[in-house]
């Protein structure tokens, strides 16, 4: 697909909602999409490292506050070392290859998740992605990298429970929106829009905690073949939704 501008893509004439903040992406699908070619599963993560340059762009020129990438998750240790080593090629490809692009793009690079197990070189290539662009102001490319959710709510209970021993807050003081900002998305709002490519239906272990109020979205696209109109579509999905968060439709009358 060519590099014209996003808006010319979609042919919606109609969006009732405002365009989402913070749009979240389990970015599934790279393997299956290589073995119905019969390629190698590394080809099938490289052409996704591409989906993630059209995406990034879409999200950019939409104006969107934030993007999240679920790029490793901390289940994915259980596959096959090559398969993990070729990731992590391909991680450290991208943030070679494209970091000077996001920085003149003023993206600003966020990453969650932990560093238990992860290379030190790729450490240190994700500390100097958030340092140069820490002052970008434009979107927010949140890498969820080494991430589970369940990993991340205990952590933060673990917290709150020491605060509790010590005595620097009670029990009563625990509210989820304390809970919440002692998340590693402390300072990010919470996503307004869940997509899962390949077909698969369930969030994995994948922001379980922010997602309460989240549009969601599956479509059947594997990831490598997500391009910017795909991702438009969903963007025109979205908007056509009525969201309530627990209230009374205002279409009801």
């Amino acid at each position: 697909m060519s590099d014209a501008p996003l808006l010319a893509v979609t042919d919606s004439s109609r969006v009732e909602n405002a365009l989402p903040r913070h749009v979240a992406i389990i970015m599934d699908g790279n393997g299956r999409w290589a073995n119905e070619r019969g390629l190698p599963r590394v080809e099938g993560h490289r052409m996704g490292v591409e989906a993630v340059r059209k995406v990034t762009r879409a999200a950019g020129e939409l104006g969107l506050d934030y993007l999240t990438l679920y790029s490793f998750s901390s289940e994915n240790w259980n596959r096959p070392q090559s398969e993990i080593t070729e990731l992590f090629g391909l991680l450290r490809l991208f943030i070679r290859k494209h970091l000077a692009e996001l920085h003149q793009n003023n993206v600003r690079v966020v990453v969650i998740g932990g560093e238990d197990g992860v290379p030190d070189d790729i450490l240190k290539l994700i500390n100097d992605a958030v340092k140069l662009t820490e002052n970008n102001d434009g979107l927010g490319l949140v890498i969820a990298f080494n991430y589970g959710a369940r990993g991340e709510i205990t952590n933060a209970v673990k917290r709150l429970a020491a605060q509790i021993a010590s005595g620097e807050i009670s029990a009563d003081d625990v509210t989820p929106d304390l809970v919440g900002r002692n998340l590693q998305t402390a300072d990010i709002p919470d996503p307004d829009l869940i997509i899962r490519t390949s077909g698969e239906q369930r969030l994995s272990n994948f922001l379980l905690w922010q997602a309460a109020y989240s549009e969601l979205i599956f479509t059947p696209c594997y990831w490598p073949d997500f391009d910017q109109k795909a991702f438009m579509l969903a963007i025109d999905e979205y908007c056509s939704r009525d969201r309530r968060f627990g209230a009374i439709s205002a279409r009801s009358g």
